[in-house]
């Protein structure tokens, strides 16, 4: 069973940034492709970025592309999702994902585990 804590949500102004982390354990963290999800109040959750077992296989959603940078520390058994230039849209709680499986998961259906969340507010 893999357990998924994530830390670095927070209150930022618009236009700044924050630097979230997921510390993975419990299982072959090389083998686990990692991901980020969100929901905002009253939507539904939606994909955010991926990144697969190989550090460079990164995706993304369109609503962040260019803004957010996913990466992934294998020796540290650790994802983080750098996010930049944050709109108010972007206030929603971030969970980290992971899956077994070498490809990206962008759909709740390929994910496996799930974190509890960390709150992201981007205020106005």
């Amino acid at each position: 069973q893999v357990q998924l804590v994530e830390s670095g949500g927070g209150l930022v102004q618009a236009g700044g940034s924050l630097r979230l982390s997921c510390a993975a354990s419990g299982g072959t963290f090389s083998r686990l492709t990692m991901g980020w999800f969100r929901q905002a109040p009253g939507k539904e959750r939606e994909f955010v970025a991926a990144i697969a077992w190989s550090p460079g296989s990164a995706y993304y959603g369109d609503s962040v592309k260019g803004r957010f940078s996913i990466s992934r520390d294998n020796a540290k058994n650790t994802v983080f999702l750098q996010m930049n230039s944050l709109k108010p849209e972007d206030t929603a709680v971030y969970y980290c994902t992971a899956a077994n499986r070498p490809f990206v998961a962008t759909i709740k259906s390929e994910l496996d585990y799930w974190g509890q969340g960390t709150q992201v507010t981007v205020s106005s």
